[in-house]
């Protein structure tokens, strides 16, 4: 066997054709002239242009049908074996594979079985790749031929009863393999319905961004989709049912001796009374100063036009237009009656873009139409595409007029159109009113954007949202903070830690309708707990968001940058500002180079140090609004790997070239000169960080410990073996490489190959 080519859900191990092994010509010397040698052939890779999988989950029972399509480029054929990890306690149902008109058969080997096998490609192939799957049981089929230059197409189906934990039920799917593929999958896709006998509720993947649309109380339809990618995790989901008018749901990890961590699912039912939707006040303000003028208008007016047709019928509004004078349409709120809302689409269409900015006068304006009823929502929508020119114009006078004017928990939500907003001024309006801030780059479209927002906020269930927890149970630093309010089709992740074991009633409090009411659910918080281990990454993907944010909007101390670093260290969690700060804290520190995290060659951190310190000084410009929406992707993660990938793309976009590398990948070691390699270099793995140094992978934790025992073992001899046996989880880390050094207890073990 000569190569390990892993896709997506299963791979390919392809074995090396008898030609390729054959030796040189022997030439005799007595015989001239020589004949020139020939050249040994080049041995692609197989491709894959596809992986679609459907699963179909009835209750408990899932069947997953996943569906490949294999590429062979090369001219000669091949002779390969097709393996799928599978979960444990799955069957086999079907498959499908025709060679010379005939179907092949697979066997289906459990854990025990598979591990031998696993191992023993390992120690053949001088691969570690496979020893993450060490623990999963083992689908493999002989593939012959795979013939060249065409394509191999390999269907088949398992089921298997999923687990269900207090009512939480999971569904994993093995993604991961992909990772491991030389040329990204062209396409990849995943469809889920799942169908209940009782109300769905929480519906959630920590793993990848999902689309998920309710089909009445009982059935559900999750998709994700994309191209040019290699997964690196596996698809995770995890859905409940319940009765009720709320699906709350809780999660935890903890290990001994140290604080635990939580994560909370609120959802609303599917079908929740129309009258338990709250009725809502909304005022739209919009900006219409001269730069303004042309498409940004007119996507601006067309995103209005479209959310007053999409207001309840027992919803009120107003719309309020400024530039360096301000202007009403109804001087109150008036009822969405469709004559109101005509008048609305000719006001709108009406509105020619002149003047400045008056911010404060606007949002002033604004405010003053919140009524004394406290049972509707109040809610602005401004949009502005520049900062305060007329009136007044200092961000802290005109924060100080929000706050004075807002007596009744108003949200204003803001849109900064463009670069030339001022994003201090708008996030901290919306931390204030407990609502959001959304920025539209220069090649968006500010309608999508707008009335996608408008429908998601369009029907208020719960509102001023408050969570008690059990006495005996001390919680803290819980995201988000503070509780925005719920909305009919949205879901609510809060993520906290834990430092007292404990159980019992956790309530929720909030405005439903016109009323106050209270949820209970029975909360356990265990002394220690495995199940959901990335719980750890996700909460402190989130801490690091905000305290990030905390920086950019309140000042820089060392409090704040040491623990962020300790964590983005400890976690992986790697931004162009973290890696920064990783980097300068390594260099006041004096850490050796061979033990560094990153490269400082090449005037990488001097780079990565002007962006940051530019996002923080900034309050407008490419490089603010990258970083807002770049802290805004970490700080409402729901996914750790998701918000790093979107928060990086974010932080991209303004930046230098450097920067926009690190933002791709980021950078380690392939000499102690400082060369930089391909991206990658840094992977979170079974609660640990590695990264990448002169062509080792480093656990973390290494650099702050000293005078441990260390321990040398050889990759694939006994003894390396005998460590996994010993302890499973560090299956998990060796399988990155050859060659590393991690902790475990008291010892740090050094692989070599």
């Amino acid at each position: 066997m000569s190569n390990l080519k892993t896709f997506s859900a299963g791979f390919i191990i392809v074995h090396e054709p008898d030609f390729w092994r054959r030796p040189p010509p022997v030439i005799p010397p007595i015989l001239p002239p020589r004949p020139p040698i020939p050249p040994r052939p080049i041995w692609a890779p197989l491709e894959v242009n596809l992986v679609q999988i459907k699963t179909t989950i009835d209750d408990q029972y899932a069947t997953t049908f996943i569906d490949q399509e294999f590429y062979n480029p090369n001219s000669q054929r091949l002779e390969g074996t097709f393996i799928l990890p599978v979960p444990k306690g799955a069957t086999i149902n079907k498959f499908s594979m025709e060679i010379d008109g005939k179907k092949v058969d697979a066997e289906l080997l459990d854990s025990k079985k598979a591990r031998q096998i696993y191992e023993d490609i390992v120690r053949k192939l001088k691969d570690p790749a496979l020893l993450e799957f060490s623990d999963d049981g083992l689908f493999k089929v002989r593939v012959f031929p795979i013939e060249p230059n065409a394509k191999k197409r390999i269907s088949l189906s398992y089921s298997q009863l999923l687990k269900s934990d207090a009512g939480l039920i999971n569904y994993l799917l093995p993604l991961r393999a992909g990772k491991y593929s030389s040329v990204p999958i062209k396409n990849i896709s995943l469809k889920i319905d799942v169908k209940s006998p009782r109300s769905l509720k929480s519906i959630y993947s920590p793993s990848h961004k999902v689309e998920i649309k309710r089909d009445g109380e009982k059935m559900a339809t999750i998709g994700y989709e994309e191209s040019n990618v290699k997964p690196e995790t596996d698809f995770q989901l995890f859905f409940s049912q319940e009765e009720g008018e709320f699906g709350i749901k809780l999660m935890t990890y903890k290990t001994s001796g140290e604080d635990g961590y939580f994560l909370m699912l609120v959802t609303p039912s599917a079908e929740i009374k129309q009258m338990d939707i709250l009725p809502k006040d909304v005022v739209f303000v919009l900006d219409s100063s001269g730069s303004m003028a042309g498409a940004k208008l007119e996507q601006a007016k067309k995103a209005l036009k479209f959310c007053t047709a999409s207001l309840d019928e027992k919803d009120r509004f107003e719309i309020v237009r400024f530039s360096t004078d301000t202007d009403v349409l109804f001087s109150r709120l008036v009822d969405a009656t469709k004559e109101n809302r005509n008048k609305a689409e000719k006001f709108i269409t009406d509105i020619k873009s002149t003047g400045g900015t008056a911010i404060d006068d606007a949002l002033r304006t604004a405010l003053s139409m919140r009524t004394d009823d406290a049972s509707r929502l109040f809610v602005i929508v401004f949009l502005t595409d520049g900062i305060p020119t007329v009136g007044v114009t200092d961000e802290e006078e005109i924060l100080s007029n929000v706050s004075k004017n807002n007596k009744s928990n108003t949200r204003i939500f803001c849109f900064g159109i463009g670069t030339d907003v001022n994003t201090h001024l708008l996030d901290k309006i919306t931390t204030q009113t407990r609502a959001s801030s959304q920025y539209i780059l220069p090649d968006e479209d500010i309608e999508v954007k707008v009335s996608s927002f408008f429908t998601k906020i369009r029907e208020p269930v719960l509102a001023g949202i408050k969570i008690t927890f059990p006495d005996e149970v001390k919680v803290s630093k819980i995201y988000p903070t503070p509780l925005p309010d719920l909305f009919k089709g949205d879901q609510l992740v809060i993520i906290g830690r834990y430092s007292e074991a404990g159980k019992g009633k956790i309530n929720i409090q909030g405005m439903l309708g016109k009323e106050k009411k209270n949820f209970d659910y029975d909360g356990k918080f265990p002394e220690t707990s495995s199940d959901y281990d990335f719980l750890p990454r996700l909460w402190a993907t989130r801490r690091i968001g905000f305290l990030l944010d905390e920086i950019r909007l309140n000042g820089e101390n060392k409090e704040l940058k040491d623990e962020i670093t300790e964590l983005a260290r400890k976690y992986g969690i790697v931004t162009p500002y973290t890696a920064f700060l990783i980097m300068e804290d390594e260099s006041v520190r004096n850490v050796p180079a061979e033990r560094r995290m990153w490269s400082e060659q090449r005037g990488v951190r001097s780079e990565l140090g002007s962006y940051y310190n530019q996002l923080n000084k900034e309050k407008s410009g490419a490089a603010a609004v990258a970083g807002a929406m770049s802290y805004r992707s970490l700080k409402l993660a729901e996914s750790a790997d998701v918000a790093l990938r979107d928060g990086n793309m974010s932080a991209g976009i303004a930046a230098s070239s450097a920067v926009r590398s690190f933002s791709g990948g980021f950078a380690g070691r392939s000499d102690r000169a400082g060369e930089q390699q391909s991206s990658g270099a840094v992977k979170y793995i079974a609660g640990k960080t590695f990264y990448l140094n002169d062509g080792k992978w480093l656990d973390s934790a290494i650099q702050n410990a000293d005078n441990l025992e260390r321990v040398k073992i050889k990759f694939g001899r006994d003894e390396y073996f005998s460590l996994i046996n010993k302890y499973p989880i560090v299956s998990r880390w060796l399988a990155i490489g050859t060659n590393m050094e991690f902790m475990l207890g008291k010892k740090i073990y050094e692989i070599t190959e």
